[in-house]
């Protein structure tokens, strides 16, 4: 298959939250956003069970700044089962009596170049050169599927084309376990196997190996 240069898109929000999986109870962000973050953003722009995106790298184009908010939040799941009980018996959900309140750290004034490519799956006969035009004509025009958002759903994204004239921030840090994908079996139970790689600000460029990379 031929090598095509990836497809580049810009992104920026008030806030954004990728939260590191070691935080159980109060959420606390990475510094930039995780692969899986990034790749939602995409398909939410453009999706097709014919190909899958392969996230390269994500320049960070504005200063890491955090920010400490307050929110309110249930502290359980309603079953399906309860909710039919209600139906039949009465009774309903009251959030006031399942609420807490948890402190978040956030990033906040963000702004992303996020730089990919199309990978077509096994069976599709379709070339990428298609979905990568389909794509860049979404983005010039700003249509989604879904609003991108920025690792939590309340925090929208905004998203247009690269100018080509974007410079990431100088800085570089050690970034520590970050999760890549989840590995599913080919006939299993619909659990995926975390799998992890040790991430890196490198001058404001974070790198994502390919999944079947060893990380």
């Amino acid at each position: 298959m031929e090598n095509y240069a990836p497809m580049d898109v810009i992104v920026w929000g008030e806030y954004a939250c990728f939260t590191r999986p070691e935080m159980k109870v109060e959420r606390v962000s990475y510094p930039v956003p995780t692969a899986s973050a990034a790749r939602g953003i995409l398909e939410a722009i453009f999706w097709k069970p014919e190909f899958a995106w392969q996230v390269r790298e994500v320049w960070v184009l504005r200063p890491i700044r955090y920010a400490s908010i307050l929110r309110n939040e249930v502290k359980s799941k309603v079953a399906l089962r309860t909710v039919l009980g209600w139906a039949e018996r009465g009774g309903g959900y009251e959030a006031a009596e399942d609420r807490t309140q948890r402190h978040s750290l956030v990033l906040r004034d963000v702004a992303y170049l996020i730089r990919a490519e199309v990978q077509v799956r096994p069976g599709c006969e379709a070339h990428p050169a298609k979905y990568r035009d389909q794509f860049r004509r979404r983005v010039q025009r700003g249509q989604c599927y879904a609003r991108p958002y920025l690792g939590c759903r309340e925090f929208a994204a905004d998203f247009c084309p690269a100018q080509g004239d974007e410079q990431p921030i100088p800085d570089s840090m050690e970034l520590g376990r970050m999760l890549l994908d989840l590995d599913y079996a080919p006939e299993g139970d619909g659990r995926g196997t975390p799998r992890f790689f040790e991430a890196r600000l490198d001058r404001g460029v974070i790198r994502y190996p390919a999944f079947e990379e060893e990380v």
